[in-house]
This record gives C-alpha cells, sequence and structure tokens, in this order.
C-alpha cells in the first residue's frame, strides 16, 4: 500500500501546485483590474472633487506598486509552471516567502499613500481591504498553515501600521475613536480569524479531495483486482449494487464453447504447457466476447459459458451473440495458422429466452450468476456440435431475434429441423452456422 499512497502524494502535491498557479492567474487578472480602476478614478480626479485625494504622487505610488506585484505573480507563475513541467516540486520556504511579499503590499501601500494623505484615512481606505483579498486567496493554496500565515502577517503589519502612526496623542487621530489602539486591534484580530478561517477552508477542501482521489483509486482497485475473477461488467455491477443484487429476470442470449478432443490433446502435455495453451484460447475469446457487448460468466476447464443480456442489456443481444460466435471460429482457426496453438476446432451452442441473474449462495460465499432453463438448454446445444459435425448451433429463438434466416448462401443459418435435446421432452429447431 506504499506505492499507491506515494502516488497519491505526489498526485496531490502536484495539483496542490496547480491551484498555486490558478490562484496567481486570479490574482494577477484582479490586479490588472485596479489599474484599470485607479487609472479610471486617476482621469475623473480632474473633474470631481470627491476624488481630489488622488493626487499625481497618490496615483503614482499605487499603479507602480500593484504594477511590480502584477510583473511579479506572473514571473513567479511562470517559472513555476516550468518547475512542474520538468517534474520539479515548489520549496516550501518559497511559498511562505511568496505569501509574506503579497500579504505586505497593502503594508507598503498604506506606508506609501500616508506620506500624502491622512494616515487615518488612509488606514479605513480601500488599501486595507487588500488584505482580505489575499488571505481569501491563500484558500487556493490548500494549505491551513500558509493560510493562517497570511492572516497572521495581515494582522501584524497593519496593527503595527495603526500604532505607529495613530498611538501617540499627538497622532492624526487624537481625541477621535479612530485613534484607540484597540479598534486597530479588534481589526487586525479580525484579519487574523480570517486568517484561520481560510485555513479552515483550505483544509476541508485538500481532505475531501484526498478522500475522493483514494475512495477513486481503491474502487479502481476493486475492479481491476475483481475484473480479472469476473466480467467488468458484473464487477461494476457488483460495486454499484453493493452486497446483495436483487435478483431479475430478462432475456438473454447464452452462449457455451467447448474445444473439441481437448482431452487427447492435452494427454501428453505438461501442467504449464494446458495452461499456456488455454490461455491463448481463452484470451481470444474473452477479447471476442467483449467486443460484442457479452460478458464471460465462467470458464468450465475446456470451454466456457457467456452471457449476452445480463447484467447490461441491449437491443442486439442475439445478433451480438451470433457475431461473436463467427469471429471466436474465425478467431482460433487463425490462431493455428500462426501457430500459436495447435489446429483445433471448437463447438458453441447459442440458444435465448427468460433467465434470472442475482447472488446466489451463502452468506460466506455468493456468485452471481444466470439460471434458468435457457442455460440448461444452451449447454445441450453445444453438446449436440458433435452429433451434427458443426461448430455453432443455435436454437429458432436466437435467430430470429438476430433478424437471420436459414438459405442456402455462403455463411447463412441451415436448418437441421426438430432435434430432441436431452432432458427436455419436446424437440427443439436447431440451425446450423459452421
Amino acid at each position: 500500500m506504499s506505492e499507491p499512497a506515494a502516488s497519491f502524494d505526489d498526485h496531490l502535491a502536484r495539483e496542490i501546485i496547480q491551484s498555486e498557479r490558478v490562484r496567481m492567474a486570479i490574482l494577477a487578472g484582479l490586479l490588472a483590474a485596479l489599474i484599470a480602476f485607479y487609472g479610471l478614478a486617476y482621469a475623473l480626479s480632474r473633474v470631481d472633487d470627491l476624488l481630489r485625494f488622488l493626487t499625481p504622487a497618490v496615483f503614482l505610488y499605487i499603479i507602480a506598486v500593484i504594477a511590480l506585484l502584477l510583473c511579479y505573480e506572473l514571473a513567479l507563475r511562470h517559472l513555476i509552471g516550468d518547475w512542474l513541467h520538468r517534474g520539479k516540486t515548489v520549496p516550501g520556504a518559497l511559498r511562505y516567502l511568496n505569501a509574506f511579499i503579497e500579504t505586505s503590499v497593502p503594508s507598503i501601500l498604506i506606508y506609501l499613500v500616508s506620506r500624502e494623505i491622512n494616515p487615518q484615512y488612509v488606514l479605513q481606505s480601500p488599501l486595507s481591504v487588500l488584505y482580505a483579498v489575499f488571505i481569501v486567496l491563500s484558500t487556493l493554496r490548500l494549505d491551513f498553515r500558509l493560510s493562517v500565515f497570511t492572516g497572521l502577517i495581515a494582522a501584524a503589519e497593519y496593527v503595527a501600521l495603526s500604532l505607529s502612526y495613530l498611538g501617540g496623542s499627538g497622532g492624526a487621530a487624537a481625541g477621535t475613536p479612530f485613534g484607540a489602539p484597540p479598534f486597530y486591534v479588534a481589526k487586525g484580530a479580525m484579519l487574523l480569524l480570517a486568517g484561520l478561517a481560510a485555513g479552515f477552508v483550505a483544509h476541508q477542501l485538500k481532505r475531501r479531495v484526498g478522500n475522493a482521489y483514494r475512495t477513486l483509486q481503491e474502487r479502481e482497485r476493486v475492479l481491476s483486482a475483481f475484473g480479472q475473477q469476473v466480467s467488468p461488467a458484473i464487477a461494476e455491477e457488483l460495486l454499484r449494487a453493493g452486497p446483495e443484487i436483487a435478483s431479475r429476470s430478462h432475456f438473454v442470449c447464452i452462449m457455451f464453447m467447448d474445444i473439441r478432443n481437448f482431452t487427447p490433446l492435452v494427454e501428453k502435455k505438461l501442467p504449464g504447457e494446458i495452461v499456456a495453451f488455454q490461455n491463448v484460447v481463452f484470451a481470444e475469446a474473452v477479447e471476442v466476447v467483449n467486443r460484442n457487448h457479452g460478458i464471460i460468466n465462467q470458464f468450465l476447464g475446456d470451454g466456457f459459458m457467456a452471457t449476452f443480456g445480463a447484467p447490461v442489456s441491449g437491443e442486439r443481444d442475439c445478433a451480438n451473440a451470433l457475431a461473436a460466435a463467427r469471429e471466436l471460429v474465425a478467431g482460433v482457426r487463425r490462431l493455428g495458422k500462426e501457430g500459436r496453438i495447435p489446429p483445433i476446432e471448437i463447438g458453441i451452442g447459442l440458444h435465448a429466452g427468460e433467465a434470472v441473474s442475482g447472488n446466489i449462495g451463502s452468506a460466506l460465499r455468493k456468485q452471481y450468476s444466470i439460471t434458468g432453463n435457457v442455460v440448461i438448454l444452451a449447454s445441450r446445444i453445444e453438446q449436440l456440435n458433435k452429433e451434427f459435425g458443426s461448430q455453432i448451433l443455435v436454437s429458432r429463438e436466437v435467430l430470429e431475434a438476430a433478424g437471420e434466416t436459414a438459405g442456402e448462401t455462403a455463411g447463412a443459418a441451415v436448418q437441421l429441423g426438430p432435434v430432441k435435446v436431452k432432458g427436455r421432452d419436446q424437440p427443439i429447431e436447431l440451425f446450423r452456422l459452421a
């Protein structure tokens, strides 16, 4: 389990870096908007007395600092993107340094603008709101400590500037409520509280993303392991429905396949050779059946049982089964010509009808199964290939549901007439396809 955990940590680290780049892009967009806003405000200050505070020096300070931060964010975003492309990680110290630089920008602006305007007004101006912007965006870092660090820097710098400008009795706000230190300390405490709230949100986002990823990873692991034992379609059905799959009735087409003369064929082979031979044949069978929207329910030594129509049903189940049978005969013949297996023949029986699907067994051991007379008859039909010297036998139900008819053309079904089937009183009408 150490490798998946390491893989998850690496993946999450990369996603956090990507989130950091998104945060920088958002911040760059906000800074560009601020430049446009202050440029418009400066233009209007020439005709609107309410904007007279935006003197050329104040405008220059604001535009210069914001523009420098904008260039810094774009350059750092490009650098981090390059590191990410080369598989490198962002040093933790750099992330803290970047948080310090960004959060100090409002403090720098307050300091510079206070040289031109009464600090009492500057400390209450929109410039102080920039602290909150950086704190809110810190949640995209998905790091509780970084968000708290951002809130702490904002609170400490704002309180320090406030006490420095307004703390003395001769300060600009002396004799007013704004000159009382508790007023600014309380505002600093709110910034710190905002940092804690942002950190909590970041932690929750990170935790939920991690849980979702682990759940998906575990599902993929179970599906991969379980899918090696049963069809992926059955595995999906079991995972979706949980431990109890309600029995349901389906119209299905059942396929039984058997390797002819298997016992004498492998009589003198070693066990490893037998397994290798079976794996080649069954690999071809799995590919063919899956490609035609069927599932292999179980392997039966020298054959298998497959279902078309359960647990997922379509409108062409019988047609898909016929196509799979023909492809399987051609595929086994091709394997023999390529020398991958000895030249062999197979027998395939197909029958369609109502069947019941669901979990069968006890509380200790259950298996997804298809049951019903249709299964028994498909098995009996497959066994009749030995009697008729054929490779594919199908019932009338299959042929009619597939929309095919008997005929004399190559590849067409050949009618064999009513045939007595073991265990059934009434004969069943069969057709030979190969």
